[in-house]
């Protein structure tokens, strides 16, 4: 007689212990996906911060001096023989090449005063770091003078330096003294540095997220914490410039990297999402996540070295707290759930 057809139960170990059922076993993981690394911001601070070897610069140094000098040269050579057959147009290109020249001078200037200011700026961290680590009295006041002349000329410390010409004569501590210029003259500036920090953080994970081009991610992240690190500079005192700006860029960016800062943890981002969440996010959307608080720590890096004096406890801005402003606008509520 022939067998019943139909499915084959082969024991195993001839155990009766009862089998998980599908609803228990772990889910499969994705093929080829791997939790979100901010590869944009990691590849962005690498090329900012990357060393120029001294060969790299006397190369460009002279070839920059080798095409400014066939250029004059050549510019020379036309406008004299234009001078010379056609008079009147040959004077016209000459006063065009000395506005131009002009122009060149002027830039340069300012990029000079530029270098001049961050120095400033620098000098007065160090200063006002040095009499706080002393409890100097006496030199904390000389900062504060020197606080006084570096936003002599803004309309918007205007009150504060005037409350704080009001109320220094009762400090008689280097620490009170400084908190005192914190409260009433760098208080709102922060508060302005603190929302180029969140719009940008906003804007590298917006970017990053729907933008699914493969160095677009990286471009954004550059252009975006180059542009945050000029505003932010502005808003302390410095004044914008090419040059000083991506030299003020290299300088956060090396500190960043130096420190192991450009780096990837969830508990960057639990505020907004809560522990372990992060690796069940979309691929681009976690990167984005992940980009836009990394801006946030180079900002925060960034407010540190442009302010012209150094945090205290309290005033010191949040990393955690700047990146739940800025995120979590980026969720609905079915994200939540």
């Amino acid at each position: 007689m022939t067998p019943p057809k139909g499915p084959v139960l082969i024991p195993l170990d001839g155990s009766d212990t009862p089998r998980p059922g599908p609803a228990e076993v772990p889910p499969v993981p994705e093929s080829g996906t791997a939790p979100p690394t901010g590869q944009a911001m990691a590849t962005a601070a690498a090329l900012a911060a990357r060393p120029r070897s001294r060969l790299a610069r006397w190369f460009w140094a002279l070839l920059g001096a080798i095409v400014a000098t066939v250029v004059s040269i050549a510019a020379w050579a036309f406008v004299t023989n234009l001078v010379t057959s056609v008079p009147v147009l040959g004077y016209a290109v000459g006063v065009l090449f000395v506005l131009f020249l002009a122009v060149v001078v002027m830039i340069s200037i300012k990029e000079l005063s530029v270098f001049s200011r961050l120095k400033r700026i620098d000098h007065l961290h160090r200063a006002a770091a040095s009499a706080l680590a002393a409890g100097d009295l006496t030199a904390a006041r000389r900062v504060i003078d020197d606080l006084n002349g570096l936003y002599a000329g803004r309309a918007d410390t205007q009150w504060g330096r005037d409350r704080l010409a009001e109320r220094r004569g009762d400090m008689f501590d280097a620490s009170a003294l400084f908190d005192l210029a914190e409260q009433e003259v760098l208080a709102p500036l922060d508060i302005a540095a603190r929302r180029e920090v969140e719009a940008a953080a906003r804007q590298v994970a917006t970017v990053t997220a729907l933008v699914p081009l493969a160095f677009a991610d990286v471009a954004a992240a550059l252009s975006q914490n180059l542009r945050m690190i000029r505003r932010i500079a502005e808003i302390y005192g410095g004044r914008s410039g090419t040059l000083g700006s991506w030299r003020l860029t290299r300088a956060v960016m090396s500190h960043l990297v130096a420190t192991g800062a450009v780096a990837v943890g969830e508990d960057m981002l639990e505020p907004i999402l809560g522990g372990g969440i992060l690796a069940k996010l979309s691929r681009r959307f976690g990167e984005g996540l992940v980009n836009g608080a990394l801006t946030a720590r180079v900002g925060v890096a960034a407010m540190e070295v442009c302010r012209p004096l150094p945090f205290s406890r309290k005033a010191r801005p949040s990393v955690r707290s700047i990146i739940r402003t800025a995120l979590t606008g980026l969720f609905t509520p079915a994200d939540r759930g």
